[in-house]
């Protein structure tokens, strides 16, 4: 067996930032999930330094809270128990997973851990599985078995005054005087992996510390999944590139944007070749096996990082029609689509802000 991917083992590297004068490039490089972070911003020294440093503490946090393999993690926590009070935080995770699964028809599936692990995609311990421990994998898959609920109950002022700092002022209900419970219920065969979202949410926690400490001009990429904040030093939209999935030293076009995620799903990002087969990490929950829907990339543009993440995994693995079908009654994504023959396809709201050399159709909205 031949692997043609392996992720980067390297520790956190970080570049000095090298401000001197107001409203300079002030750089950080850190490794976490499992890949190699980028993240400019624009500002004096001083607060481009204390961002950057506030956004790596920020990005390892997320790391460790959304590792199912830490045992201090509630991911793990609730892999291992099934039924688990649970943090707002991870809530609203999970939540937003779940309103994409159900939105693609479970073409995206946070449950899909089980399959992952038997394939080795978590660990990079590549195997191609038998028949048999795919299906029995794919006995733990299905979002819709995922239950989260949310449990107010009244409390006095003595529980109040003893309730632990672990629990957030969100989770208080002071006007009622009570406390909500947020509790996730699932089956015994069950795991989770957040990892297909994790980026796209770590992007959006990157922006909201970088506004809060009056950053307005950043290009974040965790890993390729790029967020362009705000615009360039000279006032002009940042230019984003989406990558060639058939030559990664190339591109097959750019876009000219400002505060939106931009995240690209392929097939050519993480792969092994077993017996002359090449098989890629993007498996379609329904069969436990590498999405063949004749897709060779995605790019997903959207407002927030968390949806454009979960999106561009389940376009792949829905193809091009339905893809389609599902940009046409949404509003809140743009999309690049490239085929396995080379075609591409851009949709209409970004048609303005597309540039490329190679030819490309745009999908319209059907006029009713």
């Amino acid at each position: 067996m031949r692997k043609l991917f392996l992720p980067l083992s390297i520790a956190v590297c970080i570049i000095c930032c090298g401000c001197s004068n107001k409203n300079t490039e002030c750089s950080r490089q850190i490794f976490a999930m499992d890949t190699v972070m980028d993240i400019k911003v624009y500002s004096d020294k001083q607060t481009g330094k204390s961002s950057l440093d506030m956004v790596e503490k920020e990005i390892n946090r997320i790391d460790c809270l959304l590792d199912r393999k830490n045992s201090d993690s509630e991911i793990y926590n609730i892999n291992k128990k099934k039924s688990a009070n649970i943090s707002m935080e991870i809530f609203e995770i999970i939540n937003s997973a779940l309103s994409v699964s159900k939105r693609t028809d479970g073409a995206f599936d946070i449950t899909i851990a089980p399959v992952m692990d038997a394939w080795g995609f978590y660990d990079s311990e590549f195997r191609v599985p038998s028949e048999s421990e795919l299906e029995e994998a794919l006995c733990g898959v299905g979002f819709e078995e995922i239950q989260l609920n949310r449990i107010q109950r009244n409390i006095d002022d003595d529980e109040l005054q003893d309730i632990s700092d672990d629990v957030k002022k969100d989770d208080i209900s002071a006007d009622k005087g009570g406390i909500e419970n947020l509790k996730i219920t699932m089956p015994r065969n069950a795991c989770i992996d957040l990892g297909g979202i994790g980026k796209g949410y770590a992007s959006d926690k990157v922006v909201e510390v970088l506004k809060n400490n009056g950053i307005d001009s950043s290009i974040i990429s965790l890993g390729g999944n790029v967020y362009a904040l705000g615009k360039r030093k000279n006032g002009e939209q940042w230019n984003i590139g989406i990558t060639n999935p058939y030559n990664k030293e190339k591109i097959i076009g750019t876009l000219q944007l400002s505060n939106k995620c931009v995240i690209t799903s392929g097939g050519y990002q993480r792969y092994f070749e077993s017996g002359g087969v090449i098989y890629h990490h993007i498996i379609n929950p329904k069969t436990g096996k590498s999405a063949d829907s004749g897709l060779a990339s995605v790019t997903v543009i959207a407002d927030k990082g968390i949806t454009a993440d979960g999106l561009s995994t389940a376009l792949f693995v829905m193809g091009l029609e339905k893809s389609i079908e599902l940009w046409e009654s949404s509003t809140d994504f743009e999309a690049v689509i490239v085929d396995v023959v080379g075609n591409i396809y851009i949709t209409e709201g970004i048609e303005d802000t597309f540039h490329s050399t190679e030819k490309y159709e745009v999908i319209h909205r059907k006029k009713m």
